[in-house]
């Protein structure tokens, strides 16, 4: 089985955060390159130990990996480049619209995660809708035990109030007023430089599925 050295990665990361210009960037493009090709190599080899239970068939590390340069159009932040690398793991890939695996490896804040991010979007209105038909369904797989021992619980801000058109006494009120939907499980660098990172990944993964499958199916 191949090795990634993920160490290199982070030491990589670690640098460009300390010097996140354009002209450092481009005098060590090559150290990016080879930083970037490890983690591609890993995230391949994760896709495949994915596929043992979930349908990634023709999936790469290409369609999965994101950029590591930032848009700074809007921001206020004009620094060039993201000080992670991440990928986004689903059926069809990170542009598919299909809610999947998530991966950053980061100095001192790396994690795997899943859930919805976008406030105010029509999924999270699909899924509240789906909590106040059936809140039961939602429990069931938030309590699971594997699910409890992995992430703990949600992530997420949350509304002081019930949202629009919810009763406030709503047995799942808390549950609807999430703004954000989502679970992290964090990773030390030593966790993630460790020989068995994919494998607690894969762990890791498997666990999060059911939640992932029940908000790809009321958010569809």
């Amino acid at each position: 089985m191949t090795t990634y050295d993920l160490k290199s990665v982070l030491g990589f990361l670690s640098d460009l955060a300390m010097n996140n210009r354009r002209a450092w960037f481009e005098e060590h493009k090559a150290v990016y390159e080879q930083a970037r090709g490890t983690f591609e190599g890993f995230v391949e080899e994760l896709i495949h130990r994915l596929s043992a239970y979930e349908d990634l068939s023709g999936v790469t590390a290409k369609d999965s990996v994101m950029r590591i340069y930032r848009d700074i159009r809007f921001s206020k932040d004009k620094t060039p480049y993201n000080t992670w690398m991440a990928a986004m793991i689903a059926p069809g890939g990170k542009k598919s619209g299909r809610l999947g695996f998530g991966l950053r490896v980061t100095p001192n804040d790396s994690g795997a995660a899943g859930g919805l991010w976008d406030r105010g979007s029509e999924q999270l209105d699909r899924f509240r809708r789906a909590v106040d038909r059936d809140s039961r369904a939602f429990s069931r797989v938030i309590e699971a035990p594997d699910f409890v021992r992995m992430f703990g619980g949600l992530k997420g801000e949350t509304l002081k109030t019930a949202p629009k058109g919810y009763a406030k006494d709503h047995p799942a009120a808390e549950i609807l007023k999430l703004k954000q939907v989502y679970v992290v499980r964090s990773f030390s660098d030593h966790a993630v430089s460790a020989d068995d990172f994919m494998d607690q990944l894969v762990a890791t993964f498997f666990a999060m599925k059911p939640f992932v499958e029940y908000l790809n199916r009321v958010t569809a």
